[in-house]
């Protein structure tokens, strides 16, 4: 059961903890930009590009950075190659 809480994070290389505090993070980040969603919805001419700022800046630090590992249970690219 406790490896339910630890395989994911393993794989981006980030303990439990450290996992939840850049979940939350991003969460964070996320509110704000809806938030600015919201008000250039209601005010056009103001929060211009904060929404997709905060897209752009949220897909760098999530897809461009990030180093995954295989989950504990793959098989290696090999094997999978080879058709074992």
């Amino acid at each position: 059961m406790l490896r339910r809480f630890t395989d994911h994070p393993a794989t981006v290389n980030e303990t439990y903890l450290q996992h939840m505090g850049q979940a939350f993070g991003f969460a964070f980040r996320m509110q704000l930009g809806a938030l600015a969603c919201f008000v250039h919805g209601v005010f056009p001419w103001l929060c211009l590009t904060r929404g997709s700022d905060t897209i752009r800046a949220l897909h760098h630090r999530m897809v461009t950075h990030r180093v995954v590992r295989p989950p504990r249970d793959a098989a290696p690219e090999s094997a999978i190659a080879a058709g074992d």
